[in-house]
């Protein structure tokens, strides 16, 4: 799908996976998609440039596996013009810099790819999650 480069294009898309996947996906893997989405959306709004026509470009992607569905996210937009997203360490106070930490944490895996259009930031979600023992179930 494709979303304007804009705050308003992170809704859109959190909107579309979320109709599309209720029915699919466990509803504790569909939120952390759905924040996974609204990360890698609002970092290409305040850090890359659009696509051509001021938009992102956003699409997910189900493959059967033995142990269910890996599922991908993907993320495209004009790139930025610096060495591209990154963990970065942020202060207790600092008002940005942990997003790529949300997505670190609940993804299997992430990644960058660059080419001379642009970039796209990946994040891929195994059917079995991996055991978290550093997180603890509130209350």
């Amino acid at each position: 799908m494709v979303v304007p480069h804009h705050p308003g294009g992170a809704r859109l898309a959190r909107h579309r996976l979320a109709a599309e996947l209720a029915d699919v996906v466990p509803p504790t893997l569909l939120a952390d998609l759905i924040a996974v989405l609204a990360e890698l959306v609002g970092n290409a709004v305040r850090h890359a440039r659009p696509l051509p026509g001021g938009v992102i470009r956003v699409a997910w992607q189900l493959r059967p596996s033995t142990k269910g569905a890996l599922i991908q996210l993907r993320v495209t937009d004009g790139g930025s013009g610096s060495t591209g997203p990154r963990l970065r360490t942020a202060s207790p106070d600092a008002a940005d810099g942990r997003g790529l930490h949300i997505v670190a944490g609940l993804a299997t895996r992430w990644g960058v790819e660059q080419d001379g259009m642009g970039q796209r930031v990946w994040a891929e979600f195994d059917p079995a999650p991996t055991p978290r023992p550093d997180l603890v179930p509130a209350g």
